[in-house]
């Protein structure tokens, strides 16, 4: 079975990646099973950037075909903050709590449409010579809310929120965040041309 790893070691984006492709035939991965493949810097300040930085250095890395994704929040009216850094926007990458709260000091001025933001993802498939496939992009679209609303998800989850729904990522079930998330949509981008390209193409698993 072919191997399609996900650049990353955040078993979030990896289950992700499974309920939304793990009905094809194929042997998904984090970068677990590979404690030697290589830190990629995330040097190239912007989010397509970034995701084929990881996808082209770990497919050469590794010698399999590689996803490469990154992904944030942008908020307009913050000039698009916190964007590529939204990981670390606090200081700390990953630091949730920091981040939410510094998040909500910057907007605590603006109000009604002010307050729109999206998410926003990223996928590069690389193959496992490091060429760069495809690129794909999914974004939603939403507000954020003057406190903290629900506890599922991560990130800015319990902040975001789904104006169709009336309510935060954080709040949202699972399952319906799933079917309309950033990644969902740029997943279902990149699905059909996984299915050409990289299972159309065994003999270079």
């Amino acid at each position: 079975m072919i191997r399609l790893v996900i650049g990353s070691r955040n078993k979030k984006k990896l289950k992700e990646m499974v309920e939304l492709l793990g009905d094809l035939p194929l042997e998904l991965r984090d970068l677990t099973p590979y404690p030697d493949a290589p830190e990629v810097e995330e040097t190239a300040g912007s989010f397509v950037g970034n995701a084929t930085l990881k996808a082209t250095q770990l497919a050469k890395a590794l010698g399999v075909w590689v996803v490469g994704e990154d992904s944030g929040l942008c908020v307009p009216a913050l000039d698009g903050a916190p964007g590529v850094d939204s990981a670390l926007y606090a200081g700390t990458h990953g630091a949730d709590e920091a981040n939410n709260d510094k998040l909500l000091r910057e907007m605590a001025r603006l109000t009604g449409d002010e307050r729109a933001a999206y998410y926003i993802s990223t996928a590069v498939l690389a193959d496992p010579t490091g060429k760069v496939i495809a690129s794909v992009e999914g974004r939603c679209h939403g507000m954020i809310v003057s406190e903290r609303r629900g506890t599922g998800g991560f990130g800015y989850d319990p902040l975001f929120l789904v104006p169709e729904y009336v309510q935060t990522f954080g709040e949202l079930p699972p399952e319906v965040k799933q079917r309309m998330s950033h990644r969902a949509k740029a997943f279902k981008k990149l699905r059909p041309i996984i299915e050409r390209e990289v299972l159309g193409n065994k003999g270079q698993a």
